[in-house]
């Protein structure tokens, strides 16, 4: 086998990354329920991103209640509860496998390889996985917010293929380039592999975008399989 594990990114490679319209909807209903003005609300959200994914804020609650206290809103925890309720339930809704996800990890799977999941996310996302399609798909997922460190960090890497007793030259590493992914799992010693679906929305959002790749590109799932072959 020329690999021995195959680590895939999820958004934007497993699930379709969000869009700039849906994410700035979400926030003026967090907000709305807050009673605070929606566009200072949304700068604070998106400004505590890296306290979210590194895992600085325990839980999506905890980031509500940071920003208040920044706006110097006085809140109480049922409005809190909601707005956290809102943010789970959009984080639910868009962990929607692509169509060929799942197949495509069963049949790794089936052929002997090892999976596994690195992403960089905030807490409502290992909150919901229970009730996505891909609970219990993988041999290990390793969220950012879970872990405390983030990509690139090489750490990030090194918990996944530690995890799955592999070395990182025997991973072939996933992932649509969003947080400099890619080159820290090749500077990790990891096979990085970008995948751009065609169809992508001009309104995706994503951070940090490796928009110059210049390593192997995909544009489906499907052609993993013949990667590993």
């Amino acid at each position: 086998m020329k690999y021995k594990a195959v680590i895939f990114d999820l958004f934007g490679t497993l699930v379709d990354n969000f869009t700039v319209t849906e994410y700035q909807r979400v926030l003026a209903k967090m907000s709305a329920v807050l009673k605070v003005k929606p566009e200072e609300f949304s700068k604070l959200w998106r400004d505590t991103f890296y306290l979210r994914t590194n895992g600085t804020h325990r839980t999506h609650q905890d980031s509500i209640r940071h920003i208040c206290r920044e706006l110097g809103a006085v809140v109480i925890e049922e409005q809190v509860e909601r707005a956290a309720t809102i943010r789970l339930d959009y984080t639910i809704k868009t962990l929607k496998p692509r169509k060929e996800a799942v197949p495509a990890i069963k049949r790794l799977k089936a052929m002997g390889y090892k999976v596994g999941l690195i992403s960089d996310c905030s807490p409502e996302t290992p909150t919901a996985w229970p009730v996505t399609p891909f609970h219990g798909l993988f041999d290990v997922t390793v969220f950012s917010c879970v872990a405390g460190v983030k990509k690139p960090d090489p750490r990030i890497y090194k918990i996944a293929t530690d995890s799955l007793k592999v070395r990182p030259q025997d991973c072939l590493y996933i992932g649509d380039g969003s947080s400099t992914e890619l080159t820290g799992a090749k500077q990790a010693g990891m096979t990085p592999v970008l995948i751009r679906i065609p169809d992508e929305s001009p309104d995706t959002h994503f951070v940090d975008r490796e928009k110059n790749w210049e390593g192997q590109v995909i544009s489906s799932l499907r052609e993993v399989l013949d990667l590993v072959k």
